[in-house]
């Protein structure tokens, strides 16, 4: 029988090896693939590397590097997993495979740049884990989601199963904007809330249940009214905002700070038994203004307290939201930038509208004037001081 020295030398004729210094030449074009395990890469690794211990190289490859043309750079700690995964590799039909002879230990020995890479430790490795399975998020994605703020505008219908989705995902920063506290007609939607908090800021109610569910998430609150005073220093604390007001004014405010301060709005709105959502991605999308341009009468808006809402249908538009949202932080599928998907609970129907961006559009067109923010109150407002964030 042949030993793992012979089995190791009979590999070394079939693949191709370079230096440390010869694959530092490559790095430009070519695919760095750590097959350490997660206690070797914790210690330290190359820059930029995609981390794939051996024992799940053939299972996951093809769909972290689904292209088999790409040049890939196998490396270990000292170059005998790496010759076998090389060789595996050119089993699976890649073609352009190398591993780096003398591993990681000879890269760092040369002087060769490298660093300690942030990674989840075993309690977040076991809570994410079925994240961590997916390609398109796998450990560098939750590390995004980790590192990056979401606000959220109302811990009401929307806002709460928003606000849980998120923070089970893992999103490091949730903040929360809403001056309301927490009343029994809420508890038949806003699924954050409970009887034992009634009377409570619902900021506070919010920051219990979320806490509770991830302690990884930091929750920040904010019992204030959204206005032109401050919706601008808010939108820059964050990478995106979840909006879940239910007014014109509102909306018209958070469509002009997103323009200006270039934050993503995952919007989301409801009625009796219909839901709409939809994203938008300033000036690489329509913007709010472009879709509704001038506001309806007052009689012609009701909100859901005089015209009602079915409970379950805020926690599917919220998860919608949340399904943006996390598209939007990652970079991955076809978030709903130029489309409007339109849900019917009585049908049980799903529609998809495409929006464009609007030339003449008085907040993002060609010839849009300076953006003012100022406040809307005016506007399909019952109660002209009031300015709610949550339904």
């Amino acid at each position: 029988m042949p030993s793992v020295r012979d089995l190791l030398s009979q590999v070394r004729q079939e693949i191709q090896e370079v230096t440390p210094a010869q694959a530092e030449q490559r790095l430009t074009r070519s695919t760095l693939l750590d097959v350490r395990e997660a206690d070797e890469y914790a210690q330290g690794a190359i820059p930029g590397a995609l981390h794939l211990p051996r024992g799940f190289l053939e299972l996951q490859i093809e769909g972290r590097i689904p292209n088999k043309e790409q040049p890939i750079i196998v490396y270990c700690a000292g170059g005998n997993r790496s010759a076998f995964a090389a060789k595996s590799l050119q089993d699976l039909g890649y073609r352009d495979v190398v591993s780096m002879s003398g591993g990681f230990n000879q890269w760092k020995d040369e002087g060769h740049k490298w660093s300690e890479p942030r990674v989840l430790d075993a309690d977040q490795r076991n809570r994410y884990h079925r994240h961590l399975l997916l390609p398109e998020i796998g450990e560098k994605g939750q590390q995004k989601l980790l590192e990056s703020k979401v606000l959220l505008l109302g811990a009401g219908g929307l806002g709460s199963p928003a606000a849980m989705y998120l923070a089970a995902a893992g999103v490091g920063t949730l903040g929360i904007v809403d001056m309301d506290v927490v009343d029994a007609s809420n508890l038949q939607r806003q699924i954050l809330h409970n009887l034992d908090r009634i009377g409570e800021r619902k900021v506070d109610s919010a920051k219990k249940a979320l806490t509770a569910m991830n302690p990884d998430v930091n929750v920040a609150t904010y019992d204030v009214r959204l206005g032109a005073d401050n919706i601008v220093d808010l939108f820059e604390e964050y990478d995106l905002v979840v909006d879940g007001t239910d007014n014109f004014p509102t909306r018209y405010l958070v469509n002009d700070a997103s323009l200006l301060t270039r934050t993503p709005i995952v919007h989301g709105s409801i009625f009796r038994f219909e839901g709409q959502a939809t994203v938008f991605d300033p000036y690489n999308g329509p913007c709010y203004r472009c879709l509704v341009p001038e506001p309806p009468p007052a009689e012609l808006a009701p909100s859901c307290a005089e015209a009602g809402v079915l409970g379950v249908l805020p926690g599917i538009i919220g998860s919608l939201q949340a399904v943006e949202a996390i598209k939007m932080l990652l970079g991955i599928g076809e978030p709903l930038v130029g489309r409007l998907l339109a849900y019917d609970a009585l049908e049980q129907s799903f529609r998809t509208f495409k929006v464009r961006r609007d030339p003449n559009c008085p907040a993002c067109g060609e010839n849009a004037g300076d953006i003012v923010i100022a406040e809307y109150d005016q506007l399909c407002m019952p109660h002209p001081k009031a300015a709610p964030v949550s339904v």
